[in-house]
């Protein structure tokens, strides 16, 4: 089973490019992230003639989260728990069905933080911390598990080719970066991680300054698996050569193979 995560950065903007993706790569579950649009808009069609299923946890010109799959999705939850009064669409949950079980599977798009200082930086450790008890709770059920997404964490200074510069960014800050570990260290794997230890391994490219052109990137999408999910994993991968497509996302696909 191929299951993949991609910020497209807007859905509407970067169709074209999504359903070359899709025949080319043949995920079998694909995590969105920044749609940017309501349920009703989003463009399934042409997705489901492919042959995916398809859920969304959308909102209007902001965030939005959807998971596309080619096997049957149960158990569809939108929003992350822990603040019924959060409005923000960054996390959507499925079970993915296959004759020899299931995989448990969420979207997620963790908040950027930035300015450090302000309600913003508050907002993501909080939601970090509604993930940690997600994860906890979800771990107890000894499931294959899959949480992929935009997490806008900095894992470590390998993951940035300039790590003094992002000091003081909330991709980067101490607290972000002791709150992913705490996330890992209640037993998920760094799939990219668990197969390489190399630096220069990016999966964004700011729009700024030549970032594309320098490789001056940063390594914030993951796919976090539960131990049964590693125990699965066979490869991953990463779409670099889709930021070079004309009118691109900032961001690339990443994905993992399980064996499933």
């Amino acid at each position: 089973m191929r299951i993949a995560t991609w910020n497209v950065n807007s859905i509407r903007q970067r169709l074209d490019h999504l359903l070359t993706w899709l025949q080319e790569r043949s995920p079998d579950v694909a995590c969105l992230q920044e749609i940017k649009c309501v349920d009703e808009a989003f463009p399934r069609e042409p997705i489901e003639a492919l042959g995916y299923n398809v859920v969304t946890h959308g909102q209007k010109t902001f965030n939005g989260v959807a998971l596309l799959s080619k096997l049957p999705l149960d158990e569809v939850t939108p929003r992350l728990a822990g603040d019924e009064d959060d409005p923000q669409a960054r996390f959507l949950e499925a079970v993915v069905s296959t004759p020899s079980g299931i995989v448990r599977v969420a979207t997620i798009y963790l908040p950027n933080g930035n300015p450090p200082q302000t309600d913003k930086y508050s907002y993501k450790i909080k939601w970090m911390q509604r993930l940690y008890s997600y994860v906890r709770e979800r771990l107890a059920l000894e499931e294959p598990l899959v949480l992929a997404g935009d997490y806008n964490v900095i894992p470590a200074a390998v993951d940035v080719p300039n790590p003094e510069a992002w000091l003081g960014d909330a991709l980067y800050l101490p607290q972000t970066r002791e709150r992913f570990r705490a996330l890992c260290n209640l037993g998920l794997t760094d799939a990219v991680r668990a197969v390489t230890d190399a630096a220069g391994v990016y999966t964004f490219w700011d729009y700024q300054a030549g970032a594309w052109q320098r490789n001056n990137g940063l390594r914030i999408d993951h796919l976090l698996l539960s131990p049964q999910a590693a125990d699965r994993l066979v490869s991953v991968g990463v779409d670099k050569h889709v930021r070079g497509w004309e009118k691109p996302s900032d961001h690339v696909p990443v994905y993992v193979d399980l064996a499933v």
